[in-house]
């Protein structure tokens, strides 16, 4: 047998290889967070760091239950608990309870991951499941904020946006670096940027959700501000205040629970960017990130179906 004959090799997938597994994936992430957390613990100090570890510590040892009464084997170096944990820590106020905190830990990972089969096979993103199930269960305490440094009880940027009250609004500047009230990871659009920037760059992310995402909030508050009169930094307010910079690179992004293809991808990101508008604007709850990206999640089956690659070569069956 001649050597040419064996050139084609057929085995099972996947066919494609990367040395970029789960652990250096979910390592990433960890450091692209690195930056929030550390705005959150400056801005935040001691009560940052209690929810955050309690999140953390809750996520990770649910997980460990969970695989133990599933008599499962842990992968070596995977984090994924972690970052659920630490992801939901950045959607909470500094004032939550520990016990609160760990709580959401635990819902995310057993109700959202772990009921739907683990790692790969949840279909809503499980942070953002732990933060519903804490708002819908302790909604005063979920919607309590204090200033930083200080700690005075203060109402979030969008709140006093939302209520007109004629408070003084926070600068455009204060929204990007950090310095304003809110959910300990929301709060600097800039130590997200940073590490929204540092996910693209190592691939892990793809520039069509957070973009598309993104671009829609601005444009639509762009419009609402030409129509209305309400100046130019109406959209930059909406861009930096709340959550929208951790969903667009953080949330949204999620592997598991957003399309997989290029158009899905960007009309994922637009879907979110809309449902967020309407919630902000129309809705009696002054933040619109977490259930419209938990909404898209509901229909991102659907977006794979209708935008996958046309197959070419095909036999459609006669049966």
């Amino acid at each position: 047998m001649s050597s040419q004959e064996n050139l084609l090799v057929v085995s099972s997938s996947p066919h494609l290889h990367s040395r970029d597994d789960i652990t250096v994936a979910m390592r990433d992430v960890l450091i692209a967070l690195a930056p929030a957390l550390l705005v959150a613990v400056y801005f935040f100090r001691l009560p940052a760091v209690i929810v955050i570890v309690s999140c953390v510590a809750g996520a990770y040892l649910a997980e460990l239950a969970c695989l133990r009464i599933m008599k499962k084997e842990r992968i070596p170096g995977e984090y994924s608990a972690v970052v659920t944990g630490l992801l939901l820590a950045f959607c909470l106020p500094p004032t939550l309870p520990a016990w609160m905190a760990a709580l959401g830990s635990i819902f995310a990972v057993v109700i959202a991951k772990h009921l739907f089969g683990g790692l790969g096979c949840n279909i809503f993103n499980p942070a953002l499941i732990g933060r519903a199930f804490l708002l819908a269960s302790f909604p005063v305490a979920m919607t309590t904020w204090v200033t930083p440094i200080d700690g005075l009880t203060t109402a979030s940027p969008l709140g006093m946006l939302k209520e007109a009250t004629g408070r003084q609004l926070p600068s455009i500047a204060d929204l990007f670096l950090g310095n304003v009230s809110g959910s300990l990871g929301e709060t600097s659009a800039l130590a997200l940027l940073i590490g929204g920037l540092y996910l693209l760059y190592r691939g892990h992310i793809d520039w069509r959700i957070p973009g598309s995402y993104l671009g829609t909030v601005f444009v639509l508050t762009s419009i609402i501000a030409a129509v209305k009169g309400l100046g130019p930094d109406y959209p930059l307010f909406h861009m930096f205040a709340g959550g929208l910079f951790l969903g667009a690179f953080f949330m949204a992004t999620d592997w598991v629970t957003s399309p997989i293809t290029k158009t899905g991808r960007i009309i994922f990101g637009v879907g979110a960017g809309i449902l967020v508008v309407l919630i902000r604007l129309k809705g009696a709850y002054p933040e619109g990130v977490c259930y419209s990206i938990l909404l898209m999640n509901v229909v991102t089956p659907l977006i794979d179906r209708y935008t996958k690659a046309r197959v070419f070569g095909g036999v459609k069956s006669h049966a």
